[in-house]
């Protein structure tokens, strides 16, 4: 599949980013990825001169083996659910992942309530087990983060982990905390441009720099608000090419999440929906290719065979 040729130019670009540290840059990791770099809308112009660095694919390990996930889904991780470290070896070695998000789920106070320590164990877990860069997640409980993060990224440090995600009502600590132990950040907003790139400039006026960001917006699965995840998306990328620095961050959008709640890819007994088993990588497949297509640059998934279509579909473009 070729990308038609469209020859504009832009005054910005998106801002190109590293994640993880080899042992030359004093980590441990034996690959890094880089994304970003876009010079122009998506599809457009030529992988060589203008379309970016190509999109990788973070595959979810949870701390604490989930209790809600559909027994389809569920399935793919039957025999690693209780071993995180285990699941991430899986995520690399099996379903070629090409990072790890851990989702500390497990330390949420309605979710097991789990501490820094078990939080700071599961992440030196994973780090042994797998040589990807790493995207470290809290629970998204404002309180329970701020406990339980600075702990996990103290010790992530030195692996140029991707930290967040810190909002526009509380990133002082888990930008204070990312910025000492040199990692990136996840700035975070609720499907809202404005609060976006005010976040942004809340993050880089405490000294954080601008090119160690990635944006995040509240994603919406495929027909569940993918529309409106798309313009904001696209709206970011328009800004970007239109030479806004605050807004000239790659993005990362949370697909295997939203996309595996909705009762479409979940639900079984409706055999006029087809087989559930089919139904639900499809669901998660064709979200993360219409988030791809609006910018994204990281995508968060779960199933292996909807990771095996979004990577098939992303070396066609940008090879």
């Amino acid at each position: 599949m070729a990308i038609p040729q469209v020859a504009q130019n832009f005054a910005g670009s998106v801002t190109e980013v590293t994640l993880g540290a080899t042992a030359e840059n004093g980590g441990t990791r034996t690959s890094t990825v880089t994304i970003g770099g876009a010079k122009n809308i998506v599809h457009a112009g030529t992988p060589a001169d203008s379309a970016g660095r190509k999109p990788v694919i973070a595959m979810d390990v949870l701390d604490v083996a989930p209790t809600d996930w559909p027994d389809e889904l569920m399935a793919q991780y039957a025999d690693v659910a209780d071993d995180p470290a285990a699941w991430a070896k899986k995520c690399v070695e099996q379903f070629g992942a090409d990072m790890i998000c851990i989702k500390f789920d497990g330390v949420h106070p309605d979710k097991g309530d789990k501490t820094a320590e078990d939080a700071v164990k599961v992440t030196k877990d994973v780090l042994a087990a797998v040589g990807v860069p790493i995207a470290l997640w809290g629970c998204e409980n404002n309180d329970k983060d701020n406990k339980v993060m600075p702990a996990v990224s103290q010790a992530a440090k030195g692996e140029n982990c991707l930290i967040g995600i810190v909002e526009e009502d509380n990133y002082k600590a888990l930008t204070a905390i990312t910025l000492a132990d040199g990692h990136h950040l996840i700035t975070g907003a609720p499907l809202d441009i404005n609060i976006a790139k005010q976040v942004n400039i809340l993050v880089t006026d405490m000294g954080f720099p601008a090119e160690k960001i990635v944006t995040f917006q509240s994603t919406g699965a495929l027909g569940y608000g993918i529309e409106y995840a798309y313009s904001i998306g696209e709206r970011q990328r328009l800004a970007t090419l239109a030479g806004d620095k605050t807004m000239a961050m790659p993005m990362i959008c949370d697909v295997g999440y939203e996309s595996w709640r909705v009762k479409e890819a979940k639900l079984e007994g409706v055999p006029e929906w087809g087989e559930a088993a089919d139904r639900g990588p499809m669901w998660e497949a064709t979200t993360a290719i219409c988030l791809l297509q609006a910018g994204a640059d990281i995508i968060r998934m779960r199933h292996p065979r909807a990771v095996a279509m979004v990577k098939s579909y992303i070396n066609q473009i940008w090879d």
